[in-house]
């Protein structure tokens, strides 16, 4: 028998980002990586900046850029909350790089202002997750 599937939401500020019956979700705490599987214990966690992972119950992956957030899992509902979340399908890893790496210096010396380092992270979770990405889309040609 199949185990129940899990009801997963991933929500941005100004939008659904993804929704729907899934088989798993691996996201990035401020503790490492944590699978989630149907019938996981109730579980809240801080997420960091990550390319997070969700398996439908089809087969198909979806990789989402996640700036930041949190995790929430309860009787087999996961809740993704981010300020910032983006399929990675519709990332320019290139784009990102090159802005990530012009603000590099200026938020390691602690000289960015807050919304300079949320574009940061942001832009940390587009490139993680448009990695993430190519190397699913190489694997399965």
């Amino acid at each position: 028998m199949a185990a129940d599937p899990l009801n997963v939401r991933f929500v941005a500020t100004d939008e659904l980002v993804w929704q729907g019956e899934a088989a798993s979700v691996l996201v990035r705490t401020v503790e490492g990586d944590i699978g989630i599987l149907a019938n996981h214990e109730p579980l809240m966690a801080v997420l960091v900046p990550h390319g997070a992972e969700v398996v439908s119950v089809d087969g198909v992956r979806y990789i989402i850029a996640i700036d930041s957030g949190f995790l929430s899992v309860f009787n087999n509902h996961v809740s993704v909350i981010s300020a910032f979340g983006e399929l990675a399908d519709t990332i320019s890893v290139d784009e990102a790089r090159v802005e990530l790496a012009a603000m590099h210096l200026k938020v390691q010396s602690a000289e960015a202002i807050e919304s300079e380092v949320r574009l940061y992270r942001r832009l940390q979770a587009q490139v993680k997750a448009g990695e993430k990405y190519g190397e699913l889309v190489k694997k399965n040609r």
